[in-house]
């Protein structure tokens, strides 16, 4: 199995070496035609408005939504998290819409508000403790019907799925803990049969 991690902008190489802590293969993502070689893929972090006209300049958004309609999973943190919500806001922008969620960015504050927390989720494997690294995220402030809150922080949800996507707030790959890139890497796995 092959993890692809999209490779136009934001810390990808960190969720590399995430996947490659875990024995996962990966690979970066680069052109549109790359798609066709992994089983899932990682939207990395970065700036949102950026990564949307890269993803314009590759023409990136149909090949995204056909990995998406081949039922290959996604993972998108942060900004990530923003390109794959149906809706976002502060201010409005496009997304690819491929999870049901209203996110609202840079919500929890600037670069000198960021920080450091535990949360618990249940990801099949009982309740587990998660690091996670909060840098200008945003904040889903609407889950839709289909969509499975994972974890929460202070009463809102930070982490969510809706079939083979995934979306986190915080930064996983900027901590040592495993388990939401072990997560991600089980939905794969079971997405490639």
């Amino acid at each position: 199995m092959t993890i692809g991690v999209l490779a136009l902008q934001g810390d990808f190489d960190l969720h590399r070496k995430a996947l490659a802590r875990i024995g996962d293969g990966s690979v970066e993502v680069r052109l549109p035609r790359e798609l066709e070689r992994v089983d899932g893929l990682i939207m990395p972090g970065g700036e949102s408005t950026t990564l949307l006209k890269l993803l314009d300049e590759w023409d990136f958004v149909p090949a995204l939504e056909k990995f998406h309609a081949a039922g290959k999973p996604i993972f998108g943190t942060c900004a990530g998290l923003i390109l794959l919500a149906r809706e976002v806001e502060s201010p409005k922008q496009f997304s690819l819409g491929l999870i049901d969620i209203t996110a609202e960015r840079n919500a929890y504050g600037r670069q000198k508000e960021s920080f450091e927390t535990e949360g618990v989720a249940d990801l099949g494997q009982g309740p587990q403790p998660i690091k996670m690294v909060f840098i200008r995220a945003p904040r889903i402030r609407r889950l839709g019907p289909a969509v499975t809150p994972l974890l929460v922080h202070q009463g809102e949800c930070v982490m969510a799925r809706q079939g083979t996507v995934l979306v986190a707030a915080f930064h996983p790959e900027l901590t040592d803990d495993q388990t939401v890139h072990r997560y991600f890497a089980s939905i794969a796995r079971q997405a490639a049969g």
